[in-house]
Formats: structure tokens, C-alpha cells, sequence
């Protein structure tokens, strides 16, 4: 059963479950805020504990909301773009053949029809991304199938405003952000884990934490890096 608190401009969804302590989070890349607790906790208590932590929320919040964004995206000559980690100098050329994209040392060489306008570039851009990541996945998914002892049915990959990713246990699915292409290589994976190991439990309770320790245990600092990068402009 989930129900909400609302406390002024904050609201925590708030979920009781088979668990032995309060857990409360604040998300990034938007700040939203759950609360997990015990089967018999009231909703009063809920809200008695969400006051007292009222402060740390706040803090929380702030910190996500100075978090570095990316400036808006134009795709012209000698712009930033990130790939795995690295920064990489757009090169733009215009040419009367199918668009595409290279990747030639330090330049994403973006080749385009002539006139073509950013939602354009911006279309070739995230398809090319696409296929990196369906290249990237598929080798880290049956890595972790074997190490879980899980099998994956299928995995999606989406734009995402809120998430890095997903996972329907019922389904066998996970969902994961097109925006991991631009994160060092560790991080995808890490999210990948995450939630693969969702599969085998499907809420954040001490058993998904124990699972997650034994078998990626940097994960906390792979989520602190994750969390500490640059958002997409997209990703408000």
C-alpha cells in the first residue's frame, strides 16, 4: 500500500513493507522522496519521522538542484560532447549522403545533409547512441546473468527524465537511460546490476542491499560518481 505526505512544497510517497527499519531517500536527478517502512508503521509515525528528517531532505534537495547540467545541446562546430566518460569536439560536415557518425580520436565527426537543423543532428546523434549501447549492454547483461543466476527476458532502452533505469520483475525487463551512454563504461554496469539484482528482489528492503554488497560492493561509490555528473539539459 503506498500513500503520500505532504509536507509545505514536499511530497513523500510513502510505502509500507515487510522491512526492519525506516528507509528515506531523496532521488536523483530531481529530488523526488520515498519512505520506506515497516508493515505496522502508522502514517502518523511515518510523518513524525519525514519531520525530523525535514532538514536533511532540504539539503538533499539543494545539492541536486546545484548538480552541474549540461547546457542545451546545438550539434555545431567544435562543441563538447561526452562518450563513456570522455569529452570529445563535435565536427560537423555537410554532405549530399546518409548521415552517420565517426569517431576519430578526439572528434565526434557528424556527418549530416545539407540544412540540416539541430532536431536533425540531434535525431542522428541519439540513434548513434542507441547503437552504442545496444552494442555495450547485451555483453554486461549475460556477464551478470551468470553471476546472478537470473535471466533477463528482454531490455529497453529509453530517454528518462527521472531514472537512470527500471526493472518490471514480473515481466523479466529492465529499462535503462540513454543518457548512460555519455557516463564512463562502470557506471552502465553498475546500473545494470542494480537492476538485474531487482529481478531476485524487487524493492530496496536489506535484502536487496545484502545481494547488491556481496556481489558489486563499490556500488555506493559508483551511485555517488553517477549522481555527481553532469545532467542532461533533457534530464529536468
Amino acid at each position: 500500500m503506498t500513500e503520500t505526505i505532504t509536507l509545505g512544497d514536499i511530497a513523500i510517497k510513502v510505502t509500507r513493507k515487510a522491512v526492519s527499519n525506516v528507509h528515506l531517500s531523496v532521488h536523483p536527478p530531481d529530488g523526488r522522496v520515498t519512505l520506506v517502512a515497516p508493515s505496522e508503521t502508522r502514517l502518523e509515525v511515518a510523518r513524525a519521522y519525514a519531520i525530523a528528517k525535514l532538514g536533511w531532505i532540504r539539503d538533499q534537495q539543494e545539492k541536486l538542484r546545484n548538480q552541474a547540467r549540461e547546457t542545451p545541446r546545438q550539434y555545431i562546430e567544435r562543441e563538447s560532447h561526452y562518450l563513456w566518460g570522455r569529452r570529445y569536439l563535435l565536427s560537423v560536415e555537410e554532405r549530399e549522403e546518409r548521415p552517420g557518425i565517426k569517431l576519430d580520436h578526439k572528434r565526434i565527426i557528424l556527418t549530416v545533409r545539407p540544412g540540416a537543423d539541430r532536431p536533425k543532428r540531434a535525431e542522428v546523434m541519439h540513434a548513434w547512441h542507441r547503437r552504442l549501447l545496444h552494442e555495450a549492454v547485451p555483453p554486461l547483461i549475460e556477464k551478470w546473468e551468470r553471476r546472478l543466476g537470473v535471466k533477463l527476458a528482454k531490455y529497453f532502452l529509453q530517454r528518462m527524465k527521472t531514472k537512470w533505469g527500471g526493472c518490471n520483475p514480473k515481466s523479466g525487463t529492465i529499462r535503462l537511460n540513454t543518457e548512460l551512454v555519455k557516463k564512463p563504461k562502470d557506471l552502465l554496469e553498475y546500473i545494470i546490476v542494480h537492476e538485474m539484482v531487482h529481478l531476485i528482489e524487487p524493492t530496496h528492503n536489506e535484502r536487496f542491499m545484502s545481494i547488491l554488497n556481496e556481489h558489486y560492493p563499490i556500488w555506493r561509490e559508483a551511485r555517488d560518481e553517477l549522481n555527481s555528473l553532469p545532467l542532461s539539459d533533457e534530464q529536468r
